[in-house]
């Protein structure tokens, strides 16, 4: 994978209008955001652009707004990133046009300022190279340091690219270096984790990574689909009867490709699915009509245990359990903090994404003790399908050029 970063930029970078393509679309509850994750991920570049003198300035969308709406503007976002950034930070009220080209010549050497929501304009989305082209005319150099919004080919992610020197962010670079390791280049045995609701959601995932992982783990509702295409009764277990045939189809893809499916063979069972609800470890033999798989039982976790003791590479998506309803987050939690174990050793490469994934390690407090913990959601799903992301194409292209 060979793409440019901030390394191959000048040191003195004063004069020159940097265009950073970030992810600033953050939960809000009203004009307050809520979860700042996303723009503490933007300081590592926006800070070296800013201490090497560019003149920043922020690209991203928020929200999916039709037209010009007053609510989906990033003007609210701006405090917030002041804040994260520990200096003041700019605004202006547009994303193109001949006054914001008179207003970008016009900032300050090592400045930061957040242009309007790029959706704010139909060209984003359709890629409209007029669009494109109307927004590299607001500055010199691009960096791209979004990898949650590079599964989409919209102007600033992918059309931006072709027209001004592009670089990935310090972001991107480690997110693209991560996910190289885990998956292109990878220390073996690799195993995966993929939990979650549903198969039919993750086909693509599951399919691509049997033929790529040694160890493939199936967590959440999504072990009831496969423990029932096994004939297992499952009682009212959450699963997707019509998605049977599709998980006996992954299991012999799995099997033709020498990748272990471990599913889980005792099981927490409830009657209630709300938190704290009487509950009880069963073999998975024996679930009752009644009753609703809820977690993996201990036995299951102690194996897995012992299976990521082997592993070299770990890619995780997806929770074991109803990790949101304690205590059937116990097997989420106990396998999360035993990986983190295992990296800080050195015995394992830990790479996991996706909302709640995310929000496990958090609950688990292991977050920043796994390898690398993906911020993207639709773009590390893609990743994990094998697909082309169309903004690491485009830095990949535009790279080598």
């Amino acid at each position: 994978m060979t793409f440019r970063t901030l390394d191959d930029l000048p040191a003195d970078l004063a004069g020159k209008r940097v265009l950073v393509r970030v992810d600033l679309n953050v939960p809000m509850a009203g004009h307050e955001v809520t979860d700042d994750t996303r723009l503490k991920a933007t300081r590592p570049t926006i800070e070296e652009l800013a201490r090497r003198g560019a003149r920043v300035l922020l690209l991203s969308h928020f929200g999916r707004p039709k037209g010009r709406d007053p609510q989906a503007t990033l003007a609210h976002v701006v405090p917030a990133l002041a804040t994260v950034l520990g200096r003041p930070v700019g605004f202006l009220a547009d994303c193109a046009g001949k006054d914001m080209e008179a207003e970008t010549r016009a900032l300050a050497d090592g400045s930061v300022t957040v242009l309007e929501n790029t959706r704010f304009h139909p060209g984003e989305e359709a890629n409209d190279p007029g669009f494109a082209a109307a927004l590299a005319r607001l500055g010199d150099l691009y960096v791209n340091d979004a990898f949650s919004a590079a599964h989409r080919a919209h102007a600033s992610t992918e059309g931006l690219a072709r027209l001004l020197p592009a670089y990935a962010g310090r972001q991107m670079e480690a997110e693209l270096r991560a996910l190289s390791a885990v998956l292109k280049s990878p220390r073996r045995p690799v195993a995966a984790i993929v939990g979650g609701a549903k198969v039919s959601t993750k086909i693509a995932v599951l399919s691509h990574l049997v033929e790529n992982v040694d160890h493939l783990v199936i967590g959440g509702a999504m072990a009831n689909s496969f423990l029932a295409a096994k004939g297992m009764a499952i009682g009212r277990s959450l699963h997707e009867p019509d998605q049977l045939e599709t998980a006996c189809g992954i299991m012999a893809a799995a099997a033709r490709a020498g990748c272990t499916v471990h599913l889980p063979y005792d099981v927490v069972v409830a009657r209630e699915f709300r938190a704290h609800a009487d509950h009880r470890i069963v073999s998975v033999h024996h679930v009752e009509p009644d009753e609703m798989i809820v977690d993996l039982g201990p036995h299951a976790v102690e194996a897995l245990a012992d299976l990521m003791k082997t592993c070299a590479t770990l890619v995780w998506n997806g929770p074991l359990g109803a990790f949101e309803l304690p205590p059937f987050d116990t097997a989420t939690l106990a396998l999360a903090r035993l990986v983190a174990a295992l990296t800080g050793e050195g015995h394992l490469i830990s790479v996991a994404g996706g909302g709640d994934t995310v929000a496990a390690l958090n609950k688990a407090g292991v977050a920043d003790q796994f390898s690398f913990v993906s911020t993207a959601g639709g773009a590390f799903l893609e990743w994990m399908e094998g697909r082309t992301l169309p903004g690491v194409a485009a830095l990949e292209q535009e790279s080598v050029a």
